[in-house]
């Protein structure tokens, strides 16, 4: 069973979102908020498995309120949901530790789907468009990277790792890098624990951006 705390402005889109969380019985609404302060109070209050956090919301919005629900440290995760899939305020979202994002238009099983991958810590993002949310968010990180070289994460990795850290910077599957790197996707997945454990990302979209930021990865020339 994940639980779910939904939060948007629209009650309309509230009710469509609970209807459709309500008809599978793998999911439990725990409960609404109509903007990111009363999702703050929520979210510690109902301690939800994860968070559907519309982004633009009146007050607080939902970059601010998951900056301050995953700045907890509690069990919640959070997915963004946008209009738009190449929004700035989603990068924005990434960086105050969202897990991932969705479209609104998404199809019900894309949604329940992606609930699913954000409760046990995998990305939402498909590969294909995880490579352009990349591109575009590449442009936002300063040349050689915004990190240190020294980052005691990144030191901590053997080199196997570091290639999986690359690799999930470039936005391969699992099932691409055991492919690229002749390995099992089973030791794959291993090492991308093992990897995440040591930079402390909660999920691979944080280790995507972490990538980026320490300089490992670079925008492929237009």
């Amino acid at each position: 069973m994940t639980t779910v705390l939904i939060v948007d402005d629209q009650p309309l889109q509230r009710y469509g979102f609970r209807m459709l969380l309500d008809s599978v019985p793998e999911t439990e609404v725990l409960g609404e908020a109509a903007h990111g302060s009363e999702a703050v109070r929520k979210a510690a209050e109902l301690r939800p498995d994860v968070v559907l956090m519309d982004v633009r919301m009146p007050g607080m919005d939902g970059i601010e309120a998951t900056r301050r629900i995953v700045a907890t440290g509690d069990r919640s995760r959070v997915l963004v949901l946008t209009t738009f899939d190449l929004d700035e305020y989603v990068y924005a979202a990434l960086r105050a530790g969202a897990s991932g994002f969705l479209l609104k238009d998404a199809r019900p099983e894309e949604l329940l789907a992606g609930i699913r991958a954000v409760a046990v810590g995998d990305a939402v993002i498909a590969p294909a468009l995880t490579r352009r949310l990349l591109h575009e968010f590449s442009r936002l990180v300063p040349p050689g990277g915004a990190g240190s070289a020294e980052d005691p994460g990144l030191s901590a990795l053997t080199g196997r790792e570091r290639e999986i850290l690359v690799a999930i910077g470039k936005g391969w599957s699992n099932g691409e890098i055991a492919t690229r790197l002749v390995l099992s996707e089973s030791t794959v997945k291993t090492h991308v624990g093992r990897v995440l454990s040591k930079i402390g990302a909660r999920d691979r979209v944080q280790a995507v951006i972490f990538a980026y930021d320490h300089g490992l990865v670079r925008p492929r020339a237009e």
